[in-house]
């Protein structure tokens, strides 16, 4: 259709019809616009959506708007095939999360999934990295996650068996949560030593500073699994001296993966010589 006249409601468009087709201004674009020529201008050609049949007067109503959202689902359904980081501006905050715009459609990041020490109130006109958890065009559901960009960037630096400093931010009786560099790994009671523990808390404290080594990395999952039970010198050096196994943490981690290079030599197939 060709724009052939601007008004304050709407525009009018020639498709070749007995009758000029009608766009209203909120059709005009998937995002907020103040007035029709910031997208539009007389005369110009291009491609509108038919909203629906053609009114008492022969009219037919058209969009720009739902062209627009059917290609921004198509874009974001591919990002996230492609698990693409993706940066977007925060333009509000609820109770829930914070709401951005990713291609002109409105996502959703829920608080649990918000990886900053800043008040959540405070993020608006901040740009995150993030990734996205649902894409849904029939719900209407764009949920997007800020904890799981950062953990996958701070991964791609880290490697298994590597030793990193950490933080204590919080005691469960499963384990601990350990900050390393802004992102959090699992110290799972399991993996603190290799004598019995009851209770995290009867070697942990909140704030406490500590080495820890990574024992596994789930970028898919956003999570890191922590040991410092494979850096004992000694079963329960965690209980008795934990100085002990801080000081000792690069070698007894050297000797890790060692054990881990020699595990993979010994699992690797045999190749086999036909004459």
């Amino acid at each position: 259709g060709t724009v052939f006249a601007m008004e304050p409601k709407g525009a009018m468009i020639d498709i070749g019809a007995k009758t000029a087709a009608f766009m209203p201004l909120q059709e005009v674009s998937i995002n907020r616009v103040e007035a029709l020529s910031d997208v539009l201008q007389p005369g110009e050609v291009r491609e509108f959506f038919i909203m629906s049949e053609e009114n008492e007067d022969g009219q037919l109503s058209l969009s720009i708007r739902r062209i627009e959202y059917q290609r921004a689902w198509e874009r974001v359904r591919q990002l996230q095939k492609e698990d693409a980081t993706i940066y977007s501006e925060v333009f509000a905050t609820n109770r829930g999360g914070a709401l951005v715009r990713v291609e002109g459609l409105r996502g959703f990041i829920p608080g649990s999934h918000i990886s900053t020490r800043k008040p959540k109130e405070d993020l608006v006109a901040d740009f995150l990295p993030l990734k996205f958890l649902e894409v849904d065009e029939e719900r209407n559901r764009l949920v997007l996650s800020h904890r799981r960009a950062l953990v996958e960037r701070k991964m791609n630096r880290l490697e298994v068996g590597e030793v990193v400093l950490g933080t204590v931010r919080g005691i469960k009786p499963y384990g601990a949560f350990i900050d390393i560099g802004g992102v959090s790994g699992l110290l799972h009671i399991s993996e603190i030593s290799h004598e019995h523990i009851e209770t995290p808390h009867t070697v942990l404290n909140v704030n406490d500073q500590m080495k820890v080594m990574i024992i596994d990395l789930d970028a898919e999952r956003g999570r890191i699994s922590l040991s410092t039970k494979a850096l004992e010198p000694e079963p329960g050096d965690m209980l008795t001296d934990p100085q002990k196994v801080f000081d000792k943490a690069e070698e007894m981690a050297a000797r890790y993966k060692q054990m881990l290079l020699e595990q993979a030599e010994e699992n690797e197939p045999m190749g086999v010589t036909l004459d």
